[in-house]
């Protein structure tokens, strides 16, 4: 079974819970395994995140609930029978799972509908189900359309997950160092490997085998590629060609289940010519700005907007934009370079909580999602506060198809040298990217030092 923490530490998380939802029934469930291409055939399994933060137990087919009104809180899940036992070996009792986690009380899965339908007349809190799996399995439970569910999810369950998660604890922060350390090896092992004629496919293997040695594999489908202008290109089926860029986006998931996410974009070849660095300066400018201002008390939506205006400004420095650089990143303009937001919270998920809605976990009262393109995607807005975990990752893309639109629409053409722009049609993208901490004085980037410098990432790639 995977480490947890000490059991006191997931009984202080559901009193706390417990605190802010105040009356009714939460229930939590648990990830299944998911069948890749038949029943026994599965894909690596990876326990629901929420689970995980109040329960630690990473076993597949797990449910549960904490009972406010009574007091109690239970386990369901069945024990492995003879035939389990026979493919995968002896496994401890449910209670025994359980009380490594502070539940004494458990019970099979099929008494969960039973409890459920008992107390039908109480207040059942739960989250959007992202799986559909556990879609199907909540209608059937709490006798909802699938349609529904969406409208039924508890408010008030959801912002306190938010409110408890979104501040990492000592020991939340000495995993997600750990995670950002075989980040690193990852990283590094791929900067030291890109050479002219490699293959992406070997690189990406590279990766997400280090990431396998000492962890639970990558947080995320792993981002390689010579076409940094698409943001989540998962193909890797050619070869690296000298001059073209080579982004890579890329972080493990640790023992714990903590993550790590790095992006750093590299010369194939060594030697970034004259154009690239150009752009790369801009990019490495707003990445160490955004980290500088990291701080309690500012508000992420501030930091991006600081940084967008590092981009325009850089961008018109090179002729690609002009006017107004204030009011060219009021209206947007940017984002025809910059299109999403500068960054998220990390955490448990490497987009922390984005199951629960980034519009809550993201934003709040104060804080409300913009509609203009580009700005629309910026996940975080809220302010910072210490211990929470977020992103910096700023970038800038020539993205074809979106160029030529806004081209041929002559959109925010006061702020925008179409001409100078079509030069860069065949650029690629630029992002690079750090977990950073809030702390009580200003910022921590987490793990070791990973080279983006152009001196020190050229000589790092020339090893």
């Amino acid at each position: 079974m995977n480490p947890i923490f000490n059991s006191s530490v997931y009984c202080q998380r559901r009193e706390n819970l417990a605190k802010q939802v105040q009356s009714g029934i939460i229930l939590f469930l648990g990830n299944n395994d998911a069948p890749m291409n038949y029943k026994s055939n599965c894909y690596r399994y990876r326990q629901d995140s929420n689970f995980l933060y109040f329960f630690g137990l990473a076993a597949a087919g797990l449910s549960a609930i904490i009972d406010i009104d009574e007091n109690r809180t239970i386990i369901f899940g069945d024990d492995f029978t003879i035939d389990d036992i026979i493919w995968v070996g002896d496994q401890p009792a449910i209670a025994t799972l359980a009380a490594q986690v502070g539940v004494s009380e458990t019970k099979p899965t099929n008494e969960l509908a039973n409890y459920l339908n008992h107390n039908k007349h109480r207040k059942i809190h739960f989250i959007k189900p992202y799986r559909h799996d556990n879609q199907i399995q909540l209608s059937q439970l709490l006798h909802w359309p699938i349609s529904e569910l969406s409208n039924q999810f508890s408010i008030e369950l959801t912002k306190a997950i938010v409110n408890l998660r979104a501040i990492k604890e000592q020991r939340e922060l000495d995993e997600m160092e750990k995670a950002c350390q075989l980040g690193y090896k990852m990283h590094t092992s791929v900067m030291q490997a890109c050479k002219p004629g490699i293959s992406e496919q070997f690189l990406m293997g590279l990766a997400e085998g280090i990431s396998l040695q000492e962890g639970n594999g990558p947080s995320f489908q792993i981002i390689l590629t010579q076409h940094g202008e698409i943001f989540h290109n998962l193909d890797h089926n050619v070869d690296l060609q000298k001059g073209r860029l080579l982004l890579m986006d890329a972080g493990a998931e640790n023992s714990m289940h903590y993550c790590s996410d790095s992006t750093r974009t590299m010369p194939v070849g060594g030697q970034f010519t004259t154009r690239q660095q150009e752009i790369y300066e801009i990019v490495l400018k707003g990445n160490m700005t955004g980290i500088d201002m990291v701080r309690a008390g500012i508000a992420y939506r501030d930091v991006h907007f600081a940084v967008a205006e590092i981009v325009a400004q850089g961008l018109k420095d090179l002729g690609l934009m002009k006017g107004d650089i204030k009011e060219a990143v009021r209206l947007g303009a940017h984002a025809l370079f910059f299109p999403h937001g500068l960054g998220h919270m990390i955490g448990l998920d490497v987009h922390d909580m984005e199951n629960l809605g980034e519009d809550f976990v993201g934003y709040n009262d104060t804080y409300h999602r913009s509609d203009i393109f580009g700005t629309c995607n910026l996940r975080m807005a809220r302010t910072l506060e210490p211990n929470m975990v977020i992103t910096v990752e700023p970038g800038i893309y020539f993205i074809p198809k979106l160029i030529e639109m806004w081209k041929a629409e002559k959109h925010l053409i006061d702020f925008i040298n179409y001409e100078k722009v079509m030069e860069y049609l065949d650029f690629g993208g630029i992002r690079i990217e750090d977990c950073v901490c809030v702390t009580e004085t200003g910022h921590k980037v987490l793990g070791p030092h990973l080279p983006k410098g152009v001196t020190e990432l050229q000589e790092m790639l020339g090893k």
